[in-house]
Parts: structure tokens; C-alpha cells; sequence
């Protein structure tokens, strides 16, 4: 295999890692600084955390309570921790964020297992659901008390309203409640038609119970949202919240944070450009030979690549390994990643294909 340098060309402004490794959108940083005037009652007692409530009750056109975290792990955990009932298990799949990248939090946390299925493409189908039925009621076994989802899923596709209200049917029928770790919600939505109706098609309209609604990715500093869509469900969570240290004392900050992205669509118009910037990207490497990567569906593409080649690529422009055994990566856009930058790493696999 030849060694091709890429020493001279110019690396990309951005890095392919994660849209975690973006910075924060101005308008966000302005509502921090506007948020930021005199003393405010902390724990949530102000009038920037009611207005994101009430931001939140319209975008999912119903009634819901919304309580404001620090970050998604947490906010995963202050969900699941409202679905758990004794020797409770939650189903998901075993390419789960839950699973596979919150240091087992929700069972050491919760006191909740998981119990993992094998995914197709990233997601859960309603037949995993099935296959618990036999156990429930059956005192020898976890007891199946609620079912996670990722959308967009771990492996970058995108549920269809359909899948999700075939899973949510299936998991009532048999008892389970239903929570959405929405870490990447808003370029789901952005996937479906970016609209507000888009959001509830595969939400409220949909089934689901509880979100983890995603913020960080999409252009703010820090937090998430834990919207219990399900009010029910939150009669215990101020408790649970405080428990698990996901009480922000200063929440006006993430309240605000939210409010200026949601009250604009700003939310919308950033991940939307974060998946055109991956469709870019795709289309300028789809005709290389040697890479086998399918279109995406979100933000991100999950190439196969020669190892040697990969990791040259990744110490001049980084990205991450996604499944070691398949030499799989994962190269993922976000909102402020430039055209620019998508032609630049883009030349840079194809100088180092051809030369390989």
C-alpha cells in the first residue's frame, strides 16, 4: 500500500468527530448573556424556565412537563428512573447509547437492566418486544418495564413515524412504557420534513412517553430537556432529578438556551443544514472504490475503510472508529460545519484512496 501525504492539503476548518466538538451558536451565547442580568430565584423559580416550559408545551402541542438537565446521560437516566417499577428491565438495542456509552448508569443509578437486542440498522423492532412477553409476570425474570429508542439511532438512521407507533403499540399492549433518547431529536426532524408536525409524527402522534430531548448537538453550550409527554409519569420527577445531580441551581442558563433555539426554529434550520453538509459529503465520495459507505439519513455517514488509510485520514482531519472488527468509522457533520470543509476532507479521501 503507498504512503500518500496529505501535507499538502489543507485540512478542514472542522473536524468529522462529533457534533459535540462544535461550538455554540451566537444567538444561544446571546440569550446566555441577556439571561445573565441581576439575581434570579435559582432551581428553576424564574421566569426564563417558565418560558421554556411553555416553549416546550407548544412545540409538542399538548400539555407536557418539561424539567431542564445538564446533559443527556443524566437526563437518560432521570427518565428511565421514572419508568422503573420493582425488578423492572428496559429493552433496547445493543448499539444503545444507554448501553454501550453511560458507564452502566442506569442499572449502578437506577437499579434498572438492560436487556439488549441485537439492532438492525441501529434500531429496535416490535418483535424484540415480543419475545419478553413469556417472562413478564414470571418472578425468575427481569420484568420489562419500559423500552428505549435512539432517534436519530446510534448508526445514523432514522425511525419513520410508522416504526415508531408499530413499537410503542407493540410495548402498551404488553404493559411497557416508552422513552426516546432524542440526543440528535431535532436532526430526526429535520430528516422528516422539518416541521413542528414532524417532531410530533414520530412523538406524541406516535406513542412515545418520555423524551430526552437533545440541545448540546444542536448548537447549545450544555443541557437537555427530560419532557414527560406522559404527565403522569413526572408526579416523582423533581425528586428523581435532584437524586441523580441533574438540578441545575442556575437553570435560567439552559432555559434560556433552549428558548432561543426553539422559538425561532433555529433548532431546525441548524440541523438541517448539519445533514445537508453530510449528504455533501457523501455525494463527493460515493464513486470512490475501496469505500463503502451508504447515504445518510441524518448528520452522519458510517464509512468502511481500509485501516492503514483511516488512520492516516484521522490524524490529519479527526474522526472516530465505530466498530473495530468491520474497520467501520463514523464521520459526522454539525451546524457550523462549512461547505468548505466537506470539500476539503472530501479531497483528502480521494487523494488517499487513488493512492492507495
Amino acid at each position: 500500500m503507498l504512503h500518500v501525504s496529505l501535507a499538502d492539503l489543507p485540512a478542514p476548518r472542522s473536524t468529522f468527530a462529533s457534533d459535540n466538538s462544535a461550538g455554540v451558536h451566537p444567538e444561544v451565547l446571546d440569550a446566555v448573556g441577556a439571561a445573565n442580568e441581576g439575581h434570579v430565584l435559582a432551581y428553576g423559580n424564574d421566569e426564563h424556565t417558565r418560558r421554556a416550559e411553555q416553549v416546550f408545551r407548544e412545540l409538542f402541542g399538548r400539555d407536557v412537563a418539561t424539567f431542564l438537565v445538564w446533559g443527556g446521560s443524566g437526563g437518560n437516566v432521570l427518565a428511565l428512573s421514572s419508568l422503573w417499577r420493582p425488578g423492572g428491565a428496559v429493552v433496547c438495542t445493543d448499539s444503545a447509547h444507554i448501553h454501550v456509552d453511560e458507564t452502566a448508569s442506569p442499572e449502578r443509578v437506577v437499579g434498572i437492566k438492560l436487556l439488549t437486542v441485537p439492532h438492525t440498522d441501529g434500531k429496535l423492532l416490535p418483535e424484540h418486544l415480543e419475545r419478553q412477553a413469556p417472562f413478564l409476570g414470571v418472578q425468575h425474570h427481569p420484568q420489562a418495564c419500559a423500552v428505549s429508542i435512539t432517534q436519530a439511532t446510534e448508526y445514523g438512521t432514522v425511525y419513520t413515524p410508522g416504526e415508531v407507533a408499530a413499537i410503542c403499540d407493540t410495548a402498551h399492549r404488553l404493559g411497557m412504557k416508552v422513552h426516546l433518547d432524542g440526543a440528535r431529536i431535532a436532526n430526526a426532524t429535520a430528516a422528516l420534513g422539518s416541521s413542528v408536525e414532524s417532531l410530533r409524527s414520530f412523538t406524541v402522534d406516535a406513542g412515545v412517553d418520555v423524551v430526552t430531548f437533545g440541545g448540546t448537538k444542536n448548537g447549545m453550550m450544555y443541557g437537555e430537556a427530560v419532557v414527560y409527554l406522559d404527565t403522569e409519569l413526572a408526579r416523582h420527577a423533581i425528586y428523581a432529578r435532584k437524586q441523580v445531580g441533574q438540578l441545575p441551581s442556575k437553570m435560567r442558563f439552559v432555559a434560556a438556551q433552549f428558548t432561543a433555539l426553539l422559538e425561532s426554529d433555529r433548532w431546525l434550520a441548524l440541523a438541517g443544514h448539519a445533514n445537508a453538509m453530510a449528504s455533501r459529503l457523501h455525494a463527493a465520495v460515493r464513486d470512490l472504490s475501496g469505500l463503502r459507505c451508504a447515504p445518510p439519513q441524518a448528520n452522519s455517514l458510517y464509512p468502511v475503510l481500509p485501516r492503514g488509510l483511516a488512520e492516516q485520514l484521522q490524524q490529519w482531519c479527526p474522526f472516530y472508529e465505530w466498530d473495530h472488527l468491520r474497520s467501520q468509522y463514523r464521520w459526522m457533520t454539525a451546524w457550523d460545519t462549512t461547505e468548505e470543509d466537506v470539500d476539503r476532507f472530501a479531497a483528502g479521501v480521494r487523494a488517499l484512496l487513488a493512492g492507495g
